[in-house]
């Protein structure tokens, strides 16, 4: 049986990180499962479920990504991941949403309440502060599984409630 491990790093942002980590863990015969990366103001986070080869222990692929230029004043974690490498049905994206609009305090959760209210998983969530000339905006970027029968109905109170914090709101909904 494989071993799984979590890699997370938390670093100062660098042109060619990806490449580096991704590099270095195809060097390593490390397979690539769900993967995430994001610049988080002036940092960077980098997030994997990999599967290790038998050779390589979560302490040598701790070791081995350290030794990365890239990585320099790095948090790098990397602890076996004993859940299931592979998401459930409630893990595939439905629909991509974005609601843009003025910044102001409780957007996201008052939105992220809407979705449990229809038995919905939100997959990935993005939010970005865009500095403007009189108020700040906000962009909030939401990939979500909803179920197919309560779609409709989860979609058009996504947009009222957008709509009330005087927002706007689009959606596209992801082909199977």
């Amino acid at each position: 049986m494989p071993t799984n491990a979590l890699v997370s790093i938390i670093c100062p942002d660098r042109i060619g990180l990806v490449s580096a980590v991704t590099g270095q863990l195809f060097d390593l015969n490390v397979n690539l499962g769900d993967t995430t990366f994001a610049v988080l103001g002036g940092g960077a986070e980098f997030t994997a479920v990999c599967e290790l080869p038998s050779d390589i222990t979560v302490d040598d692929l701790k070791n081995e990504l350290g030794t990365l230029q890239e990585l320099d004043d790095a948090e790098i974690t990397v602890t076996s991941f004993e859940l299931s490498p592979v998401h459930a049905e409630s893990g595939h994206i439905t629909h991509r949403i974005s609601v843009k609009g003025g910044d102001r305090p409780g957007l996201i959760a008052r939105l992220c309440e809407v979705f449990g209210q229809f038995n919905a998983n939100i997959v990935r969530l993005n939010s970005e502060k865009v500095p403007g000339d009189v108020n700040d905006q906000y962009e909030i970027r939401i990939a979500v599984w909803i179920p197919a029968d309560q779609a409709r109905t989860c979609l058009a109170v996504v947009s009222n409630t957008a709509g009330e914090l005087r927002m706007s709101c689009s959606w596209d909904e992801v082909d199977a």
